[in-house]
Formats: structure tokens, sequence, C-alpha cells
């Protein structure tokens, strides 16, 4: 029989329009992998929201291959290990796998690559990451001349089927039980409202994309009306690669209206690899070194503070609503994500790494390289980035976007009071005793963070 070709399943967990699985499909029988490895990322393992996604994606995967008469191996420990282990135990010939870009994951296929005959494909972007260049052949740092030149090469190729036939080898090595990887939360399960805003797995991905594809023409109206909630909730979907980008970039690109800006969206995702391809540590380390000096915030008050952001306790009713609605599905809405990270980091001076890490554990969507792209951009410390003495108003943001039914929904302290107050109640003289006063005020904290930036930049000097 001719000898098996394993899949080394990631953030690829999809069954269409996935390169590794249709070569390996066709080259013979198949063993699809799917390795926990905790060790190989260190501190960057999965979060608890994560994992809550990765156990109901997973067992989704298992369920689409066994249709096709497959089934999908578990195993846990370095890959490079599992894997040499797996191909020993069932002769495999040959890993198939879809390319990842993470610092801990491209070191751990050049530790693949050492033991077996490793075989990458693309897939997880619209274009490889790395590919889209510069006049002189050097890699963009900045977004907008990165999304001008990638929209130059789109459309990207029209998105595979799932294959006809996978067949299964003679003799299939052994698995874990997923039950046994303790994803799921317990004592308690913080995730109770998880199962109620998702839907994880291919099937689940593809309904959100065709419940989208009817608003996509309004996304740019739309996606920084929290209430209304314009956003097409896809990016966990593409982060665990249920759904590939082309597939999502084929069934939009002509709704019309301003789906330009929601495929610019899509284009973001392939900018934030292209940062972390050329700044592994981008996570962890500001891009504009001057930011080094800046007195961040630490100690008891500042712990206090950082405690109540993530409660949802701020008395900033918006920024409140976003952290709340984050702990209850592990998502938040994406003009929210600006307002809460933008306080955190200029009304608190907390460092953005520290908002980073709560997010990296919290989304049911934390993808390293959107992740640390999106925090640098908001704390000025990225290569393309906002100014930091821009300093977003977050009770003003929530007025003019429309928020109160969103903060309704969220803060239910807050429910009886009209659409006036609702965004401020401190001012208008009517907040709830069950509600907190203002941690700190709008003014207080921007001249607070002005006269940080001062004293870095006097630093700098």
């Amino acid at each position: 029989m001719t000898a098996p070709t394993i899949v080394w399943f990631r953030r690829d967990l999809r069954l269409s329009d996935q390169a590794a699985l249709a070569a390996a499909a066709a080259a013979g029988p198949v063993i699809a992998v799917y390795i926990l490895d905790d060790e190989t990322p260190k501190h960057r393992a999965m979060g608890g929201a994560s994992r809550w996604w990765l156990h109901h994606s997973l067992a989704s995967l298992d369920a689409s291959l066994r249709e096709k008469g497959s089934r999908l191996i578990l195993r846990r420990g370095k890959c490079d290990e599992q894997l040499a282990q797996i191909a020993e135990e069932c002769g495999a010939a040959q890993v198939h796998c879809l390319r990842h870009y993470e610092p801990w994951w491209r070191n751990a296929e050049r530790a693949v690559a050492k033991r077996l005959d490793l075989v990458c494909h693309d897939g997880n972007y619209l274009l490889p990451p790395g590919s889209v260049t510069t006049g002189t052949g050097g890699l963009y740092k900045i977004y907008t001349p990165f999304w001008r030149a990638l929209k130059e090469q789109m459309p990207p190729p029209p998105p595979a089927n799932r294959p006809r036939e996978i067949a299964a080898p003679e003799k299939w090595p052994a698995s874990d039980a997923l039950a046994d990887w303790d994803l799921l939360p317990a004592q308690p399960d913080w995730a109770t409202g998880f199962a109620a805003a998702w839907q994880p797995g291919e099937a689940g991905a593809r309904a959100n994309v065709a419940d989208f594809v009817d608003h996509a023409r309004d996304y740019g109206e739309r996606r920084n009306l929290p209430s209304e909630d314009g956003s097409s909730r896809l990016s966990p979907h593409l982060h665990f690669g249920e759904v590939s980008p082309a597939y999502v970039w084929h069934r939009n690109a002509d709704a019309g209206g301003s789906v330009d800006i929601f495929l610019g969206e899509i284009g973001w995702r392939d900018y934030a690899q292209n940062v972390i391809l050329q700044f592994p540590d981008y996570g962890a380390r500001n891009a504009r070194e001057a930011f080094d000096a800046f007195p961040w915030r630490d100690g008891k008050a500042a712990d206090a503070d950082l405690k109540a952001w993530q409660q949802g306790r701020t008395g900033y009713p918006i920024v409140d609503a976003g952290m709340r609605q984050l702990w209850a599905t592990g998502w938040m809405h994406n003009r929210v994500r600006m307002i809460a990270a933008s306080f955190l980091i200029k009304h608190l001076l907390i460092d953005w790494r520290v908002g980073e890490q709560w997010f990296w554990d919290t989304l049911v969507d934390a993808d390293y390289g959107s992740n640390a792209v999106n925090w640098q951009w908001t704390a000025g410390t990225g290569v393309d980035s906002n100014m930091f003495p821009r300093i977003m108003a977050p009770l003003t943001q929530s007025e003019k976007f429309d928020a109160a039914a969103y903060v309704r929904t969220w803060v239910p302290e807050l429910a009886a009071l009209d659409d006036h107050a609702i965004h401020d109640p401190d001012e208008h003289h009517c907040r709830p005793a069950a509600y907190p006063a203002k941690i700190i005020g709008h003014r207080e904290a921007r001249a607070r963070a002005l006269a940080a930036y001062d004293a870095m930049k006097a630093h700098d000097n």
C-alpha cells in the first residue's frame, strides 16, 4: 500500500481550500494530525478563550474528516517529536502543512524539517507574507502603501473545494481524547456565554460568511456602530483557519457599496503578518525605541486601575461595556477595542503590553500579528501607528457612534438612563449607586498622559 502522508494542522482547521490536505489526499492515504504544543510557543501558548474555541473547532474538524472516512489524530507535546513518532509508527513518507509566520511556528517548521520531509504550502493569507515588496525589493512597514501594492495582485485565486476522497491509512496511530486535554474551563465555567455567541468550525465559519454577504456593502457605515454590530464577526474563524481569506474575498468582493473597506480589513491581516515577519518580537518590544523610556505607571494604584479596566468598572460606560462583552463572549466590537485599548494606555498610563497580554488570554480571535500591531498602533509605539498625543475621548466616542443600546446590553446598571445621559452619567448627575464613578477624569487623564509623553521626549533628548 502507498505510504501515508501526514497533514499537520495548526491554524488552518478546514477541509476546503486547504492546499496541504489537497496535496496529501492526491498522493494517497492521509493521516490528519493536530498537536497541542505548549512548549514551543512558551509564554505565547494559547490563552483560555482560544482554548475554548480550539476544543470545538477540533471536534468539528474531526467530524468533517469522519464524513470522508478519515479522522483527526490528536497528540500533545513538541511538534517535531510527535510528528516524527507518528511517522515512525505508520511509515509516513512526508508531512504537508500550511506555512505559519508566528516566530514559534517558524521555529517549529525548521525543527520538523530537520527530522522529516516537510512540504509547506500557502493559504492562510491573501498572498504569502514577505511576497509583497517595494520597488527596491524591501518589505513594507506602512499599511497604506502595503495595501495599495497588495490590491494590485488581487483577486486571489478562486478557493478550491475540499477533496472528494480522503483515503485512510492501513494502520491508524494512537490518538489522545480531546476531552482529556481540558481545553474547556471548569470550576468556574466562565465561558457559558460563548456558545450562544459562536459556532466554531468550518460550517459555522461559512454560515457567518453567508450572513455577512448581505451586509458587506454597508460595512463602511455600520462597522463603527456598536449598537448595530455591523462587524463581520469573522475574525476568530479566519484566525483558526476555518475559512480561507480567498473564500471570504470572493464571496464579498462584488457586494458594492463600501465593501472595499471590508476588503481592506482582510488586507490588514496580511499586513500584520508582514510586520511580524520583519519584527518577530513585535508583541513584546516597542518598535519606536524612544518609548522604552516612557514612564508607565505601576504599583498598587496602577494595579487597582488595571483590575477595574479588566472587570469593566472604570466609570466610563463605553469602556466598561466593551470589557464586559469581552469577558462574556470572548470578543469585542472593533471600534470599542480601540476605545478600550486607548483608555488603558493613555488614561491609565499602563503599558500597552499588559493590555496585549489580557487580550491574548481573553479573545477568541487572539492573533499574535493582529493583536500586537493593533496595540502598538494605538500606543503610538509601532512602525505604523497613531501619534501618542492624539488621545481618544471615550465619552465623545460613545455618543458620536450612538452606543446607547450597546451600553444598555452590557452595563445593565445603566439600562434605565436615556440616550443622552447614558454615555456620561456623572456629567448628568444621574449615576446609579451600583455603577462606579470615573476612576479618573478625562481632562486630568489627558494632561497626565501628555506630561508623561513630554517626560519621555526630554529623556530621549
